[in-house]
C-alpha cells in the first residue's frame, strides 16, 4: 500500500457496498479501528459514510451504527430509501447513494492529495477518472475474492491503487466474540 502521512486524504465509504463485501468475506468492521488505521497512514481530513435509511420503520438495524459513526469522527451522509413493489409483487428497497458520494468527492478534490473509495461499483469509474484529472490519487478498496467479485474490472483498472479488502482486514476487523451462556452478564468471564 502506498500512503504518506503528508497526503491530505479522505475516505468515501459506500456503506451498502462495504457491508455486502464484508458479509461475503465473513467479518465485521470495527469502524474506530478503520479510522485509526487510515489516520496512522495519512493526513486524514475526512471520512464519509454513505447510507440510505428506511424511515418507514420504527427501528432500523442501521440506526445504532449510523448514530455511532456520526458521533465518532465520520461525516454521515444519508437519505431516505424508497420502498416499492416490483412487477412480481415483491417488496423492494432502493437507496442508491452514488450521486451524493460523487458530488462530495468532486467538491473536496481541490483539497485532497488522495481519495480512498470503499466500493466496487462500476458507476464510479468516471468519477475516479474525473478526480484523477484534478491531480488526486485514488485508491479503491473492495474485493475480488468474493463470489462474484465485488469490484468491477473497469473501476479496478482506473484506480491508481487497488487494495484487496481481505488483505488489510486484520487491521480493523472486529474480534470474534464468543457466544455468552444464557443469563451470563457481559462483565462475567
Amino acid at each position: 500500500m502506498r500512503f504518506s502521512d503528508q497526503e491530505r486524504t479522505a475516505l468515501f465509504i459506500d456503506g451498502a457496498n462495504l457491508y455486502a463485501a464484508t458479509r461475503s468475506l465473513g467479518f465485521e468492521i470495527d469502524y474506530r479501528k478503520l479510522l485509526d488505521f487510515f489516520e496512522g497512514k495519512s493526513n486524514l481530513l475526512r471520512a464519509y459514510y454513505y447510507s440510505a435509511l428506511l424511515e418507514t420503520e420504527e427501528y432500523s438495524p442501521l440506526k445504532p451504527l449510523t448514530d455511532w459513526l456520526a458521533y465518532n469522527g465520520y461525516a454521515l451522509v444519508t437519505k431516505p430509501a424508497k420502498e416499492f413493489t416490483d412487477a412480481l409483487g415483491r417488496r423492494r428497497i432502493k437507496g442508491n447513494m452514488d450521486i451524493e458520494l460523487a458530488i462530495d468527492m468532486l467538491e473536496l478534490a481541490a483539497s485532497l492529495d488522495h481519495a480512498v473509495l470503499f466500493s466496487g461499483d462500476s458507476d464510479f469509474r468516471r468519477l475516479v477518472e474525473a478526480v484523477q484529472r484534478k491531480g488526486v490519487r485514488v485508491t479503491v478498496v473492495s474485493s475480488i475474492r468474493t463470489s462474484p467479485p465485488m469490484i468491477a474490472d473497469e473501476l479496478r483498472r482506473q484506480a491508481d491503487q487497488f487494495i484487496e479488502l481481505s488483505d488489510i482486514v486484520q487491521h480493523f476487523a472486529r474480534r470474534p466474540q464468543e457466544p455468552r451462556a444464557r443469563g451470563e452478564r457481559e462483565d462475567e468471564p
